[in-house]
């Protein structure tokens, strides 16, 4: 079943523009089966928890398949999105023997080899989407959030390494989603807890922070993610998440981007004390983001519905446009009718254990100190 645009369609109506962060569960909980077949999201994604850590492979790989199966059964439609936070270092969510490659700055060298190896052993645990790599310039030394998750400290040093990587990454059948936009690395506070400012010129934002993501807007890269950041030299006091300047007159005006916007977790502490305010919901959609990511690890879920309505008044009262919204629905069900949908499979020992001489490797957390999911994104 495809996505039919039609407003007025209930919560599913505007449902198709979520991606959704499960119960922290290996098994879909009542609560997420409701919210799926109620809203009928793009798709989901998964964190650490929601895999069966500390089993072993074929029976952790056998839980991870049923759960993708029921994800599909309560949307209720064979194309979805099924993404991850994947990158290397603490950014790794599924178990042994998924191999633990290091933070990317420890493998700019081997970008592509680590590209391709980490797009086959998605693909074969049923991703489509992973939000990688970092195009951050990790300017900041102080940066809390950042740090080794990015390429280098230069815009030179990150272009070359993320661009392997995603074009190797997606050659396997797995799209990138490039991050964070409009540029993370020179914060001096985690987003997750509070709210960063970029306190840049527009100079300097333009020559070091959006210069990575100039390169990666051709038709190669079909989604970007969106930081919760400040840059008061470009629009004061609006996080760029829900700014229009940032997101519709830069990345789509100014560096000509045409695929799908994709927000970071909308219930990380730097913006989720402003999301049952209806005006946020509309400064979202009218910024220009198209999937708005809300997770479980962060935040109630169920907040969507609330979002969602606050959707539906704002198109009632003319504060959101159809017009835009018709556009946005293009982008969404294009990259649904496009991105492929890959069975869960098996890999092989032996694949594995090439993998892991591809790069430098990070020793793994014990299951039970990693149940929360480390939900750095």
């Amino acid at each position: 079943m495809s996505l039919i645009f039609d407003l007025g369609r209930g919560p599913a109506s505007f449902g198709h523009r979520f991606l959704i962060g499960l119960q922290q569960s290996p098994v879909l909980s009542d609560h997420d089966k409701r919210l799926l077949s109620l809203l009928q999201p793009a798709g989901v994604v998964l964190f650490r928890a929601n895999f069966l850590s500390g089993a072993p492979y074929d029976e952790w790989l056998a839980s991870h398949e049923k759960l993708l199966a029921d994800v599909r059964e309560y949307i209720g439609r064979d194309e979805i999105l099924i993404t991850i936070d994947h990158e290397g270092g603490g950014v790794l969510r599924p178990p042994a023997p998924v191999t633990n490659f290091a933070y990317a700055r420890e493998w700019p060298g081997q970008a592509g080899a680590v590209g391709r190896a980490m797009g086959i052993e998605l693909r074969n645990l049923g991703f489509n989407v992973n939000f990688a790599p970092v195009l951050d310039v990790n300017s900041n030394p102080a940066n809390p959030v950042i740090g080794p998750r990015a390429f280098g400290t230069t815009p030179e040093a990150v272009v070359a390494p993320a661009r392997q990587f995603l074009d190797a990454m997606q050659a396997e059948g797995v799209l990138g989603c490039p991050k964070h936009f409009p540029g993370h690395g020179d914060a001096g506070v985690d987003s997750h807890y509070s709210l960063p400012v970029i306190d840049v010129d527009a100079e300097t934002f333009r020559k070091r922070e959006l210069a990575p993501f100039r390169q990666f807007t051709d038709a190669k890269t079909r989604l970007f993610m969106t930081a919760h950041i400040v840059v008061p030299a470009i629009d004061p006091g609006t996080p760029a998440t829900m700014s229009r300047v940032i997101l519709n007159d830069i990345l789509r005006g100014e560096l000509g981007f045409k695929g799908v916007i994709v927000t970071d977790d909308l219930g990380m502490r730097a913006i989720s004390d402003k999301l049952k305010e209806p005006e946020t919901t509309v400064k979202i959609v009218n910024a220009g983001a198209d999937l708005l990511c809300m997770c479980a690890y962060w935040a109630d879920t169920s907040l969507i519905v609330e979002m969602i309505g606050h959707m539906t008044q704002g198109l009632k009262e003319g504060a959101i446009k159809e017009a835009d919204l018709r556009q946005s629905f293009d982008r969404i069900s294009g990259l649904l009718a496009d991105v492929p949908q890959h069975p869960v499979e098996r890999l092989a020992e032996e694949t594995y254990e090439r993998h892991a001489a591809l790069a430098p490797l990070r020793p793994r957390t014990p299951p039970a100190a990693s149940a929360g999911g480390a939900a750095k994104a």
